[in-house]
């Protein structure tokens, strides 16, 4: 695999989760600020990958429909993130490979990585999964976890009912 810097680009790990959308969204706002292209990452890894060499090849895609399958992945997800303006100037990358180790070397000599991360996760600290942290822990470069948008929630009205009056449920 080869290794590539950005010079001062933005890395984005794109995945197609709501949290690599987020990430997409921040960087594409970050990268026009900043004057600086933006560069979005999408790692894969063969289904057969986990499998003993001596075991039989289960039927499924070829390695190349693979490979296809991640690139429509990384389309969709720049597609449905960004604005036809925006997602036009963002360069697509498909690397075969463990996300954390991919995401590392395409974002060596970057300005700095973005990732998605759901908004909490236990105890209400920042959830970060295992492809985060790896990168959290080894990077050469800043990295920036983007959490998901919570949805607004609405104030519960209260319930005018008699039935809850009476029974002193008020």
């Amino acid at each position: 695999m080869t290794e590539h810097t950005y010079g001062n680009g933005i890395v984005v790990g794109v995945n197609g989760s709501e949290a690599s959308m987020a990430a997409l969204r921040w960087a594409a706002e970050q990268a026009t600020v900043l004057h600086t292209c933006l560069v979005a990452v999408h790692a894969w890894e063969p289904a057969a990958s986990g499998h003993a060499p001596y075991a039989p090849v289960p039927d499924g895609p070829t390695i190349a429909q693979e490979r296809e399958q991640a690139a429509q992945v990384l389309a969709a997800t720049v597609r449905e993130a960004l604005d036809p303006r925006t997602s036009g100037a963002v360069r697509r990358v498909v690397v075969e490979g463990p996300p954390s180790r991919v995401l590392l070397q395409q974002a060596r000599g970057a300005l700095l990585l973005a990732l998605g991360r759901k908004a909490h996760g236990n105890f209400g600290l920042p959830s970060v999964g295992p492809v985060g942290r790896e990168c959290l822990r080894h990077s050469t470069v800043p990295v920036v976890t983007v959490p998901v948008a919570e949805p607004s929630r609405e104030p519960q009205e209260a319930v005018d009912s008699p039935s809850l009056a009476r029974s002193g449920a008020s």
